[in-house]
């Protein structure tokens, strides 16, 4: 199975892992989490949902425009995905 990075919205954690390995350590992530390439949860097993994005969107009705400079950079990743989160080939070789 494909490995790609994930990457925590709140703490920045970056991990290369399988969908299957993500989920196990429990990881927020899709596509066994949720769906690529819309706005949603993007945690590690340490963070918590009350801090993403979506919380601050769809929880407290806020507006994009308060969204911080690494959000928006978290908000392009997620509209991206999944190419955003592919390995490069350097990256693949090591994780073979």
């Amino acid at each position: 199975m494909n490995r790609f990075h994930h990457i925590c919205e709140i703490c920045g954690l970056d991990e290369i892992l399988t969908p299957d390995e993500a989920f196990e350590a429990g990881w927020n992530y899709p596509p066994r989490m949720g769906h690529f390439g819309i706005i949603s949860d993007r945690l590690c097993p340490k963070c918590h949902s009350l801090e993403t994005i979506w919380w601050l969107l769809m929880m407290e009705n806020r507006t994009a425009d308060v969204l911080t400079e690494r959000q928006r950079a978290a908000v392009d990743l997620m509209m991206a995905e999944p190419e955003s989160l592919m390995l490069t080939p350097e990256e693949a070789a090591r994780h073979d």
